[in-house]
């Protein structure tokens, strides 16, 4: 007792830690023993690994930021991170549209962390050849940095993350350069033929969500500081973030950063107010939205139009609350009775049952076909309207498949003059309404699989595209991506079939009641001139989405 008493006054550092009356830590001891008692066996050495001292770790935080690092040499040298935050600007509320988006651009425009000026954040990221970019998209925040392994990059890098996340510097003159720069965006957008076309089809689609759309001068005006703060930093909570990491380092390199730097981020914002977000709803149809006109005065005469409608999101989770992937699964996959003679015949049925019942049962199942069918559409449409019919100078289908939001949409761009663009309009929805009529034929869906798969062998050996499949793999708001996603990609689509894919063509909503269209026409005899000085909710444009999962708002140029 008397040791025990002298070895607690000497170190009542340690004995006192955590009373107000403890001194300050002059040490820090960490035990591990050499051996373990194991029931049945006795004494045997004590054993443990990084990933068991990570995982530990990670269970004793309040608020774990899930890391998903990949190593990889394709790039000698080089390393790519992002960190996902869900939310997005879905998460606004109606009080304070526009909020997220502002808030991102004047945390980037004030670039300042802790004690740090904006010159020295530069300076440092310069140092380190460190580049770092911060957006926001409909479902999420993001942050990405590239970097180089040289002279410590990465953990420049991590620091710099952690930085932001604990230490992040919010500024009035930023927030008011944020602010002005998406109003003087949002003014200069009735200039362009196509961004005004496309706001018209994204609010009457969407029944005038801003959340779609640029916010609006009234908008912007109710935002304030604190209000563009919490919108942005609410979302920053532990377990709604992720952290992907790819590079040429090694293991002991990047969990030594994610303990030192991810590791030590605190828990102090309360996680459920990430997650709430106002429902998003397709208008209801019929109505007389579904078919407009924007015109443009201007010297040059030309025309564009867009298509769009309903589909599922990424996961097979659609806007009503239907879960197509369980009764794609239920789906027999091969109809009709077999001879018993043919037994090879029979073998090789059972063969290709067996992997269509493994796509079907697949969490991206949807993801997949989807893919093959806007591949096959793009390229009837191309035939078509362009090459056949010469309505078009362009025209393309692209498809906005959300992995967090229960909905996704599809964009038909037309590029045309004004006397053909409305011939084109009907041209593309017929090839669009006609998949059933002109069926698809093995051909197709084999150029298709050889386009995807090319693409994708291509791709791999990118660090950024790398990141882009490990997204959303630990994130508990996508809770059908695991590692089969990655793992069993080229598979997946060398086993769609045709059926397949009109398993996924029945779920896009291409009737005339689903259907948005929308004509922009410009000319020096165009109609109704648009002019900047209407400033309602509804009279100016956004932007359509461009690319396979790209936000559908266009952001000032960094």
């Amino acid at each position: 007792m008397q040791v025990n008493a002298i070895g607690a006054e000497v170190l009542e550092y340690i004995a006192d830690f955590g009373k107000a009356t403890a001194p300050l830590p002059a040490a820090i001891l960490a035990c591990v023993p050499k051996k373990v008692h194991v029931d049945g066996i006795g004494e045997t050495e004590f054993k443990i690994s990084p990933t068991e001292i990570t995982d530990a770790i990670k269970a004793g935080l309040e608020e774990p930021i899930e890391a998903e690092p990949e190593i990889s040499n394709t790039e000698a040298q080089g390393g790519v991170m992002r960190l996902i935050v869900g939310g997005g600007r879905a998460a606004e509320s109606s009080e304070s549209k526009g909020a997220v988006v502002v808030g991102v651009r004047t945390l980037s425009e004030g670039g300042r962390v802790g004690n740090f000026s904006r010159e020295q954040v530069e300076l440092f990221c310069v140092n380190h050849l460190i580049n770092c970019s911060l957006e926001s998209t409909e479902e999420f925040i993001s942050m990405e940095f590239r970097f180089t392994l040289r002279d410590n990059g990465m953990r420049a890098a991590f620091q710099l993350l952690h930085m932001v996340l604990e230490h992040s510097v919010w500024l009035d003159d930023a927030f008011d350069r944020a602010r002005q720069l998406y109003l003087s965006y949002y003014r200069s957008i009735p200039k362009s033929l196509e961004r005004s076309t496309a706001h018209k089809l994204m609010l009457a689609m969407l029944d005038g969500d801003e959340r779609f759309v640029e916010p609006t001068p009234k908008s912007l005006q109710n935002l304030t500081l604190q209000s563009v703060k919490n919108a942005v930093m609410n979302q920053f909570v532990g377990r709604n973030m992720e952290v992907s990491i790819v590079g040429d380092f090694s293991e002991e390199e990047i969990e030594s950063s994610i303990l030192d730097y991810l590791g030590t981020v605190r828990a102090t914002r309360n996680s459920e107010r990430a997650h709430e977000s106002s429902p998003i709803l397709f208008r209801p149809s019929p109505s007389d939205l579904q078919s407009q006109q924007v015109f443009l005065k201007d010297s040059d005469e030309r025309a564009c139009a867009y298509i769009a409608g309903p589909a599922p999101n990424r996961w097979g989770l659609t806007v009503d609350g239907k879960d197509l992937l369980k009764s794609i699964s239920n789906i027999s996959t091969v109809e009709g009775a077999q001879s018993a003679s043919e037994e090879l015949h029979i073998e090789g049925k059972d063969v290709q049952k067996d992997v269509q019942r493994k796509l079907r049962g697949h969490p991206l199942f949807f993801g997949i076909t989807m893919g093959l069918l806007a591949e096959i559409i793009n390229s009837r449409l191309f035939t078509s309207v362009r090459d056949s019919l010469g309505l078009t100078y362009d025209v393309s289908f692209e498809l906005n498949l959300f992995d967090r939001l229960k909905l996704g949409w599809y964009v038909i761009s037309v590029t045309s003059t004004p006397g053909k663009v409305h011939k084109a309009v009907e041209a593309c929805k017929n090839v669009l309404r006609g998949l059933h009529g002109n069926k698809i034929t093995q051909r197709e869906l084999d150029r298709a699989k050889r386009t995807l798969l090319m693409r994708h062998e291509a791709e791999i050996k990118s660090n950024a595209y790398w990141l882009g499949l490990l997204a959303h793999l630990q994130a508990s708001s996508v809770p059908r991506k695991d590692i089969s996603c990655i793992k069993d990609l080229t598979s997946l689509y060398e086993a769609a079939s045709i059926e397949d894919i009109y398993l996924a063509y029945d779920q896009l909503k291409v009737d005339e009641n689903s259907l948005y269209s929308c004509i922009g026409v410009a000319g020096a005899q165009a109609g109704d001139e648009i002019t900047g000085e209407d400033e309602s909710d509804e009279g100016l444009p956004g932007v359509i989405p461009v690319g396979r999962g790209l936000s559908t708002m266009t952001r000032p140029t960094t």
